[in-house]
């Protein structure tokens, strides 16, 4: 049974170019490979993200649930990003 697939797929030019010099220069053998490692590198990423979703940002909302005075209202947030945003548009435009 077959462990690979073929499969066609479509990129823009600066992408065919960037897989192109990866060959070229010897890091890798073949496209394939590029796109296989690009894939493997997506997929750690994704697994990195799921992991830190589960095990930090579902703890810090369930101690916030937990103890609603561990939190920041909704309406402090509003009003720190609102006086940031008043302090660099003056800064900007002063």
């Amino acid at each position: 049974m077959r462990t690979t697939q073929p499969l066609s797929i479509t990129l823009p030019h600066d992408m065919m170019e960037m897989v192109k010099a990866k060959v070229s220069s010897g890091e890798y053998a073949t496209e394939s490979e590029v796109i296989r490692d690009g894939l493997r590198t997506l997929q750690a990423r994704d697994a990195a993200l799921e992991k830190w979703l589960h095990e930090e940002v579902v703890k810090s909302y369930d101690e916030c649930k937990a103890d609603e005075s561990l939190g920041i209202p909704a309406e402090d947030i509003v009003a720190r990003v609102r006086s940031n945003y008043r302090k660099r548009t003056t800064q900007a435009n002063g």
